[in-house]
């Protein structure tokens, strides 16, 4: 009977050592308190900048890209990353292959060939220069102009330093001819901690 007893109570502690496993790792747990990017359409943060300007950072991505999503689950979800997006940019997903049309300001953006397998949308085009590569960052100042686009993953301290980069304005200190040796040379000596 004490034996019995026993191992009741070992599969009660198992039972609930597991479904505690099991709510701590569901998505949006921890009390819901996890800090997360505040993410827009394009067309809410380009008219979010029109009322209160802003500098935007476009994550250009696809469904397809592997590394797309390892950017969303390790560097997004980084709360020093989180806080400085939130922070200092109006933060948009975008995804390359959209079909829907996005009209801003009376111009019309389509993706042309919406039927066909990886056919990119022309505002996509546009963000990325025509040089389609995913993940890509596109950084826009506040009155919506290209500053740079930032191809490829980046683990959380690298992309610290690129948000920091253009969030702290570093790259108007810069001629144009000595932007990108500025900016190289800012990355390789950028000692910020990220927790």
């Amino acid at each position: 009977m004490k034996k019995q007893n026993l191992i009741r109570l070992i599969l009660i502690i198992f039972s609930l050592y597991i479904f505690g496993q099991l709510v701590a790792q569901s998505p949006g747990n921890a009390s819901g308190k996890e800090p997360k990017i505040k993410w827009y359409s394009f067309e809410e943060a380009y008219n979010l900048n029109k009322k209160k300007p802003k500098k935007m950072v476009v994550d250009i991505f696809t469904e397809w890209c592997g590394w797309c999503k390892k950017m969303d689950a390790e560097t997004f979800t980084n709360p020093a990353i989180v806080k400085y997006m939130n922070a200092h940019f109006y933060c948009v997903k975008f995804d390359a292959e959209r079909k829907d049309t996005i009209i801003l300001d009376g111009v019309k953006f389509v993706n042309l060939n919406p039927g066909n397998k990886r056919s990119t949308h022309q505002l996509a085009n546009q963000l990325l220069r025509n040089s389609m590569s995913y993940p890509s960052y596109s950084f826009l100042n506040e009155k919506g102009q290209s500053i740079i686009v930032i191809p490829g993953y980046h683990g959380a301290k690298e992309f610290e330093a690129i948000l920091s980069f253009f969030g702290e304005d570093a790259y108007l200190k810069s001629k144009p001819e000595e932007f990108q040796k500025n900016f190289d040379e800012y990355l390789s000596t950028f000692h910020g901690e990220v927790k």
